[in-house]
């Protein structure tokens, strides 16, 4: 396993997330390249409509994208999202976790991360947002760790 880069970022609630602060037994991160566009928008709707499920695991789900706060409020507002988003305008941790990359252009490259005390237990990457929330809900359902 290998130990997460912490990182501070501005989420929807106004407030600095910091991810060594983060008390629960499980964190998905989950990195998007922009908010209301459709791929986005079905992922960030499909971990929606699991939060419930993820939370009774002692689960928090975070989306990250390099959009603003502003824009990431919008977007909260309009799907009604029980969880975080947090702005990494500056890559921050966009970097750390190598999800910055050649598509067709530079870009953000859809990957999702399982956390178990900071310690990465589990990636996705390059994402086929499809089925994909419910498969990392599965995965820490059916996981011993």
């Amino acid at each position: 396993m290998k130990k997460a880069k912490n990182f501070k970022l501005l989420g929807t609630s106004n407030k600095l997330v910091e991810l060594n602060k983060i008390k629960s037994k499980y964190t998905v991160l989950y990195f998007y390249p922009k908010d209301d566009t459709p791929g986005c928008t079905l992922e960030t709707k499909d971990f929606n409509s699991f939060y419930d499920k993820f939370t009774k695991l002692n689960c928090k789900i975070y989306g990250i994208s390099k959009d603003t706060i502003e824009s990431h409020l919008k977007f909260k507002k309009k799907y009604r999202l029980k969880f975080e988003l947090l702005s990494d305008e500056n890559k921050i941790a966009i970097k750390d976790f190598k999800v910055w990359g050649k598509k067709k252009f530079m870009g953000l490259i859809r990957s999702t991360f399982l956390l178990k005390k900071n310690n990465i237990i589990k990636e996705w990457r390059n994402v086929r947002v499809k089925g994909h929330a419910e498969e990392i809900l599965s995965f820490i359902k059916s996981s011993k760790l």
